[in-house]
């Protein structure tokens, strides 16, 4: 029951009833009403951000999203393997190939590179799981750095390579005679009796001692430069140019198997045995040239002979004996 409220007229000494103002009821109704709404809003609010009213979807939004951080643990694992990978080419790169081909290391620039791309992620850092998914693009940003780096610098030694080929097939490594055509190796390369004057002299190059005919093989790749009997003492003899810097004569020569300006390889047989010009006997004088000079056979003959053979061979050579030319 509603309480009735009184006010004391003074002028009329009485009692009298406190009408409420018409809307007054309406007032407070309003109030009820908004304040009601105004605590419903926040207890929804309130239930909608804790686990105890979750809908299926935030429930599949969840899953998601613990799939995607094993995920990206999963791939900073791979990561982790490419990187070793990477760091063994780029030590096996640095510290063998290039050393090897005597070539500098290309420059470090993936340093910079990093450091400007730390800029790219700043965007992803207003995202939940921001230190992961930064950290996982950055990792994944340098290796794809890396591998650019280090394609280069592979070509660069495919490059390197395909030179370093080039220039030792070039170079002067096999006898011009072979071993089981040889009667013996007659005289090495220094000072030697002269068989004609039998004054000592300077023996410029090796003789090795076999029947007219034998062929003479092409110590190294390169362009026929001479092949005439116009140099004293040599009579038939022919010239190859191996290119950088370096020179072979064969002489004494019974008769050519090539012609002046011919690309021969070696083991090209260029020519044969034979005792023409300022000769004892059939045999072939060999000289090597580099940059000019001449310099001793016996240090160009790793290509086709044992190790055993070699020391014979170089045993030799060392003796003081009568050259054939």
């Amino acid at each position: 029951m509603k309480k009735v409220k009184y006010y004391y007229d003074s002028e009329n000494l009485a009692y009298r009833k406190i009408k409420p103002k018409k809307g007054q009821n309406l007032g407070y109704i309003g109030l009820f009403l908004l304040a009601s709404a105004l605590f419903g809003f926040l207890c929804f609010v309130a239930l909608i951000n804790t686990s105890y009213f979750e809908t299926p979807k935030d429930r599949l939004q969840a899953r998601e999203i613990e799939n995607l951080k094993l995920n990206y643990t999963i791939l900073n694992k791979e990561i982790d393997e490419l990187d070793a990978v990477l760091a063994t080419i780029e030590d096996r790169d640095n510290n063998i190939y290039k050393v090897y081909f005597n070539n500098a290391p290309i420059s470090e620039v993936s340093t910079k590179k990093t450091i400007v791309t730390n800029r790219r992620f700043k965007e992803l850092l207003r995202f939940n799981n921001e230190k992961l998914i930064s950290s996982t693009s950055e990792r994944v940003n340098m290796i794809a750095n890396q591998l650019v780096m280090q394609s280069k610098s592979l070509d660069q030694i495919l490059k390197l390579s395909k030179s370093k080929e080039i220039f030792l097939a070039s170079i002067p490594a096999i006898q011009p005679v072979k071993n089981e055509q040889l009667r013996r190796m007659a005289s090495g390369f220094g000072y030697r009796s002269d068989p004609f004057t039998k004054a000592r002299k300077m023996h410029k190059g090796m003789d090795f001692t076999a029947p007219t005919g034998t062929p003479v093989y092409a110590s190294g790749d390169g362009i026929v430069k001479r092949a005439d009997a116009g140099a004293s003492g040599f009579g038939n003899h022919i010239v190859i140019d191996h290119g950088y810097g370096y020179e072979t004569i064969y002489a004494h020569l019974s008769r050519y198997n090539c012609k002046v300006g011919k690309k021969v390889n070696r083991g090209d047989i260029i020519g044969f045995v034979g005792s023409t010009g300022r000769s004892q006997a059939p045999h072939l004088h060999y000289e090597v040239h580099k940059n000019g000079l001449v310099v001793n056979p016996i240090n160009f003959y790793y290509g086709n002979i044992s190790a055993v053979e070699y020391s014979a061979i170089a045993k030799l050579a060392t003796q003081e004996n009568q050259s054939l030319d």
